[in-house]
């Protein structure tokens, strides 16, 4: 039997947190989801113009907030990356494959029309599993 969580949240410093009103990173249970995260530290964007470095970059971001509930990159069951151009997918690709190799979680990749900052080329999601096993 599954022992009984409440949902617990993860907030970082993220100047749209507040302004939209979400958490960085939301626990339900055995289930741990990550928000939509982009290539920032600090509030700085990390890579302009270097999609490898921000898909890097913002999985380094959705990986820490992962962390808050002592979780790591063996915990991830599912990946989503959103990149505003197709010319990109071997660089997020290459990316994603040396950080979630050895995990192999289920992956979703799309590309979108763009995003808040003009400069960002790639969002990341991630979705982790902090049960026990059987």
């Amino acid at each position: 039997m599954t022992p009984d969580r409440r949902v617990e949240r993860v907030q970082t410093d993220s100047p749209w947190e507040e302004s939209i009103g979400f958490a960085r990173a939301v626990a339900a249970g055995d289930r741990v989801s990550v928000a939509g995260t982009l290539p920032l530290a600090n509030g700085e964007l990390v890579g302009e113009g270097d999609p490898y470095e921000q898909t890097k970059a913002a999985f380094g971001q959705a990986l820490a907030a992962l962390k808050e509930f002592g979780l790591d990159v063996s915990s991830v069951i599912r990946t989503r990356m959103y990149l505003t151009h197709s010319r990109d997918v071997d660089a997020v690709g290459r990316a994603h494959r040396e950080l979630f190799d050895a995990v192999r979680p289920a992956a979703t990749l799309v590309v979108v029309s763009g995003f808040v900052d003009s400069r960002v080329l790639v969002e990341v999601e991630l979705e982790a599993f902090r049960g026990t096993a059987p």
